[in-house]
Protein backbone atom coordinates (compact mmCIF):
# COMPACT_ATOMS: atom_id res chain seq x y z
CA UNK A 1 0.00 0.00 0.00
CA UNK A 2 1.55 3.11 -1.13
CA UNK A 3 2.10 5.88 1.65
CA UNK A 4 -0.90 8.25 0.53
CA UNK A 5 -3.12 5.29 0.13
CA UNK A 6 -2.02 4.07 3.96
CA UNK A 7 -2.90 7.53 4.99
CA UNK A 8 -6.38 7.86 3.87
CA UNK A 9 -6.93 4.32 5.43
CA UNK A 10 -6.06 5.19 8.54
CA UNK A 11 -7.82 8.44 8.44
CA UNK A 12 -10.81 6.55 7.59
CA UNK A 13 -10.94 4.78 10.91
CA UNK A 14 -10.26 7.99 12.79
CA UNK A 15 -13.61 9.06 14.82
CA UNK A 16 -14.63 12.09 16.96
CA UNK A 17 -15.07 11.95 20.35
CA UNK A 18 -18.95 11.26 20.46
CA UNK A 19 -18.49 8.68 18.04
CA UNK A 20 -16.74 7.05 20.91
CA UNK A 21 -19.52 7.83 23.72
CA UNK A 22 -17.64 10.97 25.05
CA UNK A 23 -19.80 14.22 25.21
CA UNK A 24 -18.46 16.29 27.82
CA UNK A 25 -21.28 18.26 29.64
CA UNK A 26 -24.92 19.30 29.45
CA UNK A 27 -25.06 21.76 26.71
CA UNK A 28 -26.03 20.73 22.82
CA UNK A 29 -23.63 20.99 20.35
CA UNK A 30 -24.21 23.10 16.99
CA UNK A 31 -24.89 21.78 13.93
CA UNK A 32 -21.06 21.10 12.88
CA UNK A 33 -19.91 20.51 15.99
CA UNK A 34 -17.52 23.12 15.51
CA UNK A 35 -15.95 26.39 15.84
CA UNK A 36 -17.45 27.65 12.54
CA UNK A 37 -21.43 26.76 14.34
CA UNK A 38 -20.92 30.84 14.89
CA UNK A 39 -22.20 32.54 12.47
CA UNK A 40 -19.72 34.24 9.92
CA UNK A 41 -16.72 32.48 11.43
CA UNK A 42 -14.51 30.71 9.11
CA UNK A 43 -11.26 28.16 9.31
CA UNK A 44 -9.28 27.81 6.32
CA UNK A 45 -5.97 25.13 6.53
CA UNK A 46 -3.10 24.60 4.53
CA UNK A 47 -1.34 21.62 4.94
CA UNK A 48 2.79 21.30 4.14
CA UNK A 49 3.85 17.57 3.93
CA UNK A 50 6.96 17.68 1.61
CA UNK A 51 9.39 15.15 1.18
CA UNK A 52 10.53 13.09 4.66
CA UNK A 53 11.34 16.15 6.70
CA UNK A 54 8.41 18.94 6.65
CA UNK A 55 5.27 18.18 9.19
CA UNK A 56 3.39 21.76 9.34
CA UNK A 57 1.06 24.11 8.31
CA UNK A 58 -1.18 26.87 8.86
CA UNK A 59 -4.60 27.31 10.45
CA UNK A 60 -6.31 30.93 9.74
CA UNK A 61 -9.62 31.33 11.73
CA UNK A 62 -11.72 34.58 10.45
CA UNK A 63 -14.32 36.18 12.52
CA UNK A 64 -16.37 37.34 9.93
CA UNK A 65 -16.83 37.92 6.06
CA UNK A 66 -16.20 41.70 6.15
CA UNK A 67 -12.59 43.57 6.37
CA UNK A 68 -11.48 43.07 10.34
CA UNK A 69 -9.52 46.29 10.28
CA UNK A 70 -12.32 47.53 9.35
CA UNK A 71 -15.44 46.14 11.29
CA UNK A 72 -13.31 44.95 14.51
CA UNK A 73 -14.35 42.79 17.39
CA UNK A 74 -13.85 42.97 20.91
CA UNK A 75 -11.41 40.24 22.19
CA UNK A 76 -9.17 38.94 25.14
CA UNK A 77 -6.16 36.90 25.49
CA UNK A 78 -5.78 34.79 28.60
CA UNK A 79 -2.35 32.73 29.02
CA UNK A 80 -2.77 29.91 31.50
CA UNK A 81 1.58 29.53 31.18
CA UNK A 82 3.60 31.78 28.81
CA UNK A 83 6.29 29.88 27.85
CA UNK A 84 5.17 30.39 24.12
CA UNK A 85 5.41 33.49 21.08
CA UNK A 86 1.97 35.10 20.84
CA UNK A 87 2.34 37.32 18.29
CA UNK A 88 0.17 40.59 18.91
CA UNK A 89 -0.80 40.25 22.09
CA UNK A 90 0.27 43.19 23.80
CA UNK A 91 -1.82 45.54 21.84
CA UNK A 92 -4.87 43.12 21.96
CA UNK A 93 -4.77 42.93 25.85
CA UNK A 94 -4.65 46.83 25.77
CA UNK A 95 -7.24 47.62 23.24
CA UNK A 96 -9.22 44.37 23.73
CA UNK A 97 -9.78 43.79 20.23
CA UNK A 98 -8.67 42.01 17.01
CA UNK A 99 -7.88 43.89 13.78
CA UNK A 100 -6.70 41.08 11.84
CA UNK A 101 -7.83 37.20 11.27
CA UNK A 102 -6.21 34.90 13.54
CA UNK A 103 -3.70 32.74 12.05
CA UNK A 104 -1.63 29.15 13.83
CA UNK A 105 1.47 27.94 12.59
CA UNK A 106 4.92 26.29 13.89
CA UNK A 107 7.09 27.90 16.43
CA UNK A 108 9.65 29.57 14.16
CA UNK A 109 7.66 30.57 11.29
CA UNK A 110 4.98 32.74 13.26
CA UNK A 111 6.73 36.11 12.41
CA UNK A 112 6.66 34.54 8.68
CA UNK A 113 2.94 34.23 8.44
CA UNK A 114 2.57 37.67 10.70
CA UNK A 115 4.24 39.64 7.53
CA UNK A 116 2.71 37.51 5.10
CA UNK A 117 -0.72 38.42 6.96
CA UNK A 118 0.05 41.82 7.30
CA UNK A 119 0.68 42.11 3.00
CA UNK A 120 -2.13 40.19 2.36
CA UNK A 121 -4.22 42.57 4.38
CA UNK A 122 -2.35 46.25 3.03
CA UNK A 123 -3.85 45.10 -0.87
CA UNK A 124 -7.39 44.51 0.57
CA UNK A 125 -9.72 47.32 -0.81
CA UNK A 126 -9.83 50.42 1.85
CA UNK A 127 -6.67 49.48 3.15
CA UNK A 128 -4.56 51.79 1.08
CA UNK A 129 -4.04 54.59 3.50
CA UNK A 130 -3.48 52.16 6.69
CA UNK A 131 0.43 52.36 7.94
CA UNK A 132 -0.23 49.88 10.70
CA UNK A 133 -1.46 46.69 11.93
CA UNK A 134 -1.40 44.56 14.94
CA UNK A 135 -1.17 40.92 13.37
CA UNK A 136 -2.25 38.08 15.56
CA UNK A 137 -0.47 34.51 15.42
CA UNK A 138 -0.08 31.80 17.58
CA UNK A 139 2.32 28.63 17.24
CA UNK A 140 3.60 25.48 19.08
CA UNK A 141 6.67 23.75 18.24
CA UNK A 142 6.33 20.77 16.10
CA UNK A 143 10.13 20.24 15.55
CA UNK A 144 9.98 16.69 16.79
CA UNK A 145 7.93 15.53 13.37
CA UNK A 146 9.02 19.11 11.32
CA UNK A 147 12.29 20.43 10.04
CA UNK A 148 11.36 23.74 12.14
CA UNK A 149 14.72 25.23 11.79
CA UNK A 150 13.77 25.44 7.77
CA UNK A 151 10.89 27.69 8.42
CA UNK A 152 9.10 26.04 5.62
CA UNK A 153 5.65 28.00 6.45
CA UNK A 154 5.43 30.11 2.83
CA UNK A 155 3.81 33.33 2.04
CA UNK A 156 1.95 31.47 -0.29
CA UNK A 157 0.60 28.62 2.46
CA UNK A 158 -0.89 31.85 4.58
CA UNK A 159 -2.41 33.32 1.90
CA UNK A 160 -3.96 29.99 0.45
CA UNK A 161 -4.93 29.84 3.81
CA UNK A 162 -6.91 33.25 4.63
CA UNK A 163 -8.49 32.56 0.91
CA UNK A 164 -9.30 29.58 1.42
CA UNK A 165 -11.04 29.87 5.00
CA UNK A 166 -14.62 28.73 4.65
CA UNK A 167 -17.67 27.63 6.89
CA UNK A 168 -19.09 24.58 7.70
CA UNK A 169 -17.03 21.19 8.81
CA UNK A 170 -13.66 21.79 9.87
CA UNK A 171 -10.95 19.44 9.16
CA UNK A 172 -9.15 17.79 12.30
CA UNK A 173 -6.49 15.88 13.20
CA UNK A 174 -2.90 15.90 11.12
CA UNK A 175 -3.93 18.94 9.44
CA UNK A 176 -2.98 22.40 9.05
CA UNK A 177 -1.56 24.06 12.09
CA UNK A 178 -1.39 20.96 13.52
CA UNK A 179 0.13 18.63 11.31
CA UNK A 180 2.99 17.63 13.27
CA UNK A 181 2.00 18.20 16.82
CA UNK A 182 1.83 15.78 19.89
CA UNK A 183 -0.09 15.31 22.49
CA UNK A 184 -0.10 13.23 25.55
CA UNK A 185 3.00 10.98 23.58
CA UNK A 186 0.52 10.69 21.25
CA UNK A 187 -0.25 12.87 17.99
CA UNK A 188 -1.93 15.48 18.63
CA UNK A 189 -3.38 18.21 15.96
CA UNK A 190 -6.26 20.58 15.52
CA UNK A 191 -9.64 19.80 16.90
CA UNK A 192 -12.77 22.07 17.52
CA UNK A 193 -16.25 22.11 19.20
CA UNK A 194 -19.48 23.87 19.90
CA UNK A 195 -22.06 24.45 22.38
CA UNK A 196 -25.57 25.92 21.18
CA UNK A 197 -27.76 27.34 24.38
CA UNK A 198 -30.85 26.98 24.94
CA UNK A 199 -32.94 30.56 24.42
CA UNK A 200 -34.05 30.53 28.02
CA UNK A 201 -30.41 31.11 28.47
CA UNK A 202 -29.92 33.30 25.39
CA UNK A 203 -29.57 30.90 22.54
CA UNK A 204 -26.16 32.23 22.10
CA UNK A 205 -23.34 29.70 20.24
CA UNK A 206 -19.85 29.06 21.55
CA UNK A 207 -17.43 27.26 19.40
CA UNK A 208 -13.66 26.32 20.10
CA UNK A 209 -10.67 25.17 18.04
CA UNK A 210 -7.38 23.75 19.16
CA UNK A 211 -4.20 23.50 18.05
CA UNK A 212 -3.03 20.82 20.69
CA UNK A 213 0.77 20.25 20.93
CA UNK A 214 1.20 19.60 25.02
CA UNK A 215 1.32 17.47 27.45
CA UNK A 216 0.22 16.01 31.08
CA UNK A 217 -1.55 12.73 32.16
CA UNK A 218 -4.66 11.98 29.97
CA UNK A 219 -7.93 11.73 31.12
CA UNK A 220 -11.25 11.47 29.25
CA UNK A 221 -14.64 12.24 31.13
CA UNK A 222 -12.89 11.06 34.08
CA UNK A 223 -11.26 8.30 32.64
CA UNK A 224 -7.70 7.76 33.61
CA UNK A 225 -6.72 6.85 29.46
CA UNK A 226 -2.87 7.54 30.35
CA UNK A 227 -2.26 5.72 32.74
CA UNK A 228 -4.12 2.85 31.59
CA UNK A 229 -2.06 3.16 28.27
CA UNK A 230 1.29 3.41 30.09
CA UNK A 231 1.90 6.82 28.55
CA UNK A 232 2.19 10.04 30.67
CA UNK A 233 3.70 12.83 31.78
CA UNK A 234 6.58 11.80 34.68
CA UNK A 235 6.05 8.27 33.68
CA UNK A 236 10.00 7.50 34.46
CA UNK A 237 9.75 8.84 38.15
CA UNK A 238 6.55 7.33 39.24
CA UNK A 239 6.80 3.88 37.08
CA UNK A 240 9.58 2.86 35.74
CA UNK A 241 8.64 -0.60 35.78
CA UNK A 242 5.97 -0.44 34.15
CA UNK A 243 6.10 -3.37 31.10
CA UNK A 244 5.20 -1.67 28.20
CA UNK A 245 5.55 2.38 29.10
CA UNK A 246 5.48 4.00 25.64
CA UNK A 247 6.99 7.44 25.30
CA UNK A 248 6.08 10.47 26.47
CA UNK A 249 7.29 14.11 27.10
CA UNK A 250 8.80 13.30 30.91
CA UNK A 251 7.81 17.00 32.30
CA UNK A 252 4.35 17.13 30.15
CA UNK A 253 5.80 20.30 28.38
CA UNK A 254 4.23 21.33 24.76
CA UNK A 255 1.80 24.26 24.40
CA UNK A 256 -2.18 24.46 23.37
CA UNK A 257 -3.46 27.49 21.42
CA UNK A 258 -7.35 27.87 22.70
CA UNK A 259 -9.57 29.82 20.34
CA UNK A 260 -13.14 30.58 21.13
CA UNK A 261 -15.37 32.37 19.43
CA UNK A 262 -19.29 33.60 19.74
CA UNK A 263 -22.26 35.26 19.04
CA UNK A 264 -23.03 36.74 22.79
CA UNK A 265 -22.52 40.48 22.84
CA UNK A 266 -19.44 40.67 24.49
CA UNK A 267 -17.32 43.29 25.42
CA UNK A 268 -13.45 42.42 25.79
CA UNK A 269 -13.95 42.37 29.94
CA UNK A 270 -16.26 39.24 30.16
CA UNK A 271 -14.21 37.98 26.97
CA UNK A 272 -11.15 37.94 29.44
CA UNK A 273 -13.57 35.72 31.57
CA UNK A 274 -14.65 33.58 28.78
CA UNK A 275 -10.88 32.99 27.60
CA UNK A 276 -9.75 32.01 31.82
CA UNK A 277 -12.40 29.61 31.52
CA UNK A 278 -10.80 27.66 28.98
CA UNK A 279 -8.17 26.36 31.34
CA UNK A 280 -10.69 24.88 33.31
CA UNK A 281 -11.60 22.55 30.14
CA UNK A 282 -7.65 22.03 29.24
CA UNK A 283 -7.37 20.81 33.04
CA UNK A 284 -10.23 18.47 32.20
CA UNK A 285 -8.46 16.57 29.77
CA UNK A 286 -5.34 15.99 32.25
CA UNK A 287 -2.84 19.15 31.92
CA UNK A 288 -0.99 21.16 34.38
CA UNK A 289 0.13 23.92 32.42
CA UNK A 290 3.61 23.02 32.55
CA UNK A 291 6.78 25.33 32.65
CA UNK A 292 7.55 24.44 29.27
CA UNK A 293 4.31 24.79 28.15
CA UNK A 294 2.67 27.74 26.13
CA UNK A 295 -1.01 27.53 27.09
CA UNK A 296 -2.85 30.73 25.76
CA UNK A 297 -6.78 31.10 25.23
CA UNK A 298 -7.53 33.73 22.92
CA UNK A 299 -11.96 34.68 22.92
CA UNK A 300 -13.78 36.62 20.24
CA UNK A 301 -17.61 38.00 19.83
CA UNK A 302 -18.61 38.32 16.38
CA UNK A 303 -22.33 40.22 17.89
CA UNK A 304 -22.56 42.81 15.23
CA UNK A 305 -23.72 44.96 18.65
CA UNK A 306 -20.67 44.78 19.58
CA UNK A 307 -18.47 45.32 16.98
CA UNK A 308 -15.88 48.05 16.86
CA UNK A 309 -15.64 50.43 13.78
CA UNK A 310 -12.82 51.71 12.08
CA UNK A 311 -12.48 55.80 13.16
CA UNK A 312 -15.87 55.95 15.28
CA UNK A 313 -15.56 58.80 17.72
CA UNK A 314 -17.79 57.26 19.59
CA UNK A 315 -19.37 53.48 19.99
CA UNK A 316 -22.99 52.60 21.87
CA UNK A 317 -22.98 49.18 22.65
CA UNK A 318 -25.47 46.28 24.10
CA UNK A 319 -23.59 43.58 25.98
CA UNK A 320 -24.88 40.72 27.85
CA UNK A 321 -24.89 41.75 31.96
CA UNK A 322 -22.55 39.82 34.08
CA UNK A 323 -25.07 37.57 35.67
CA UNK A 324 -25.60 36.41 32.60
CA UNK A 325 -22.37 34.97 31.93
CA UNK A 326 -22.29 31.33 33.80
CA UNK A 327 -24.33 29.88 30.66
CA UNK A 328 -21.83 30.99 28.70
CA UNK A 329 -18.73 29.73 30.88
CA UNK A 330 -20.04 26.29 31.25
CA UNK A 331 -20.54 26.17 27.39
CA UNK A 332 -16.86 27.16 26.43
CA UNK A 333 -15.37 24.77 29.22
CA UNK A 334 -17.33 21.99 27.84
CA UNK A 335 -16.54 22.64 23.93
CA UNK A 336 -12.53 23.17 25.16
CA UNK A 337 -12.53 19.91 26.60
CA UNK A 338 -14.04 18.09 23.38
CA UNK A 339 -12.26 19.97 21.35
CA UNK A 340 -9.34 18.30 22.64
CA UNK A 341 -10.39 15.34 22.50
CA UNK A 342 -11.62 14.94 19.00
CA UNK A 343 -8.08 16.69 17.85
CA UNK A 344 -5.98 13.53 19.85
CA UNK A 345 -8.75 11.31 18.36
CA UNK A 346 -9.13 12.45 14.63
CA UNK A 347 -5.06 12.59 14.62
CA UNK A 348 -3.35 10.00 12.40
CA UNK A 349 0.27 8.60 12.68
CA UNK A 350 2.71 10.52 11.28
CA UNK A 351 6.30 9.99 10.34
CA UNK A 352 8.77 13.18 9.47
CA UNK A 353 11.99 14.26 10.77
CA UNK A 354 13.58 11.03 11.05
CA UNK A 355 10.84 10.28 13.88
CA UNK A 356 7.36 8.57 14.07
CA UNK A 357 4.34 9.47 16.46
CA UNK A 358 1.64 7.57 16.61
CA UNK A 359 -1.74 8.24 16.58
CA UNK A 360 -3.47 7.27 20.32
CA UNK A 361 -5.30 3.59 19.56
CA UNK A 362 -8.90 3.98 19.44
CA UNK A 363 -9.41 0.33 19.65
CA UNK A 364 -7.54 0.63 23.08
CA UNK A 365 -9.43 3.61 23.81
CA UNK A 366 -12.70 2.29 24.02
CA UNK A 367 -12.06 -0.56 26.12
CA UNK A 368 -10.68 1.38 28.47
CA UNK A 369 -13.54 3.92 28.20
CA UNK A 370 -15.82 0.92 28.48
CA UNK A 371 -14.32 -0.50 31.73
CA UNK A 372 -14.97 3.11 33.21
CA UNK A 373 -18.59 3.24 32.03
CA UNK A 374 -17.93 5.22 29.07
CA UNK A 375 -19.79 3.98 25.65
CA UNK A 376 -20.88 5.38 22.51
CA UNK A 377 -25.13 5.97 23.25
Amino acid sequence: MSAACAASAQSSERVRARDLGVAPGIFPTGTHNAITDVAGVRVGQVTLSEGDRVRTGVTAILPHAGNTYRSRVPAALHVGNGFGKFIGATQVNELGELETPILLTCTLCVWKAADAMAAWLLEQPDMRQVQSINPVVGETNDGGLNDIRARPVTAEAIRAALTGARDGPVQEGSVGAGTGTVAFGWKGGIGTSSRALPASLGGWTVGVLVQSNFGGVLQVQGAPVGRELERFAFQEAVAANLPNAGLADDRGDGSIIIVIATDAPLGDRNLGRVASRAMMGLGRTGSSASNGSGDYALAFSTAESVRRRFGEPRRTTTELANDEMSAVFQATTEAVEEAIYNSLFMATTTHGNGQTVEAIPLDRVRAILAKYGIRPR
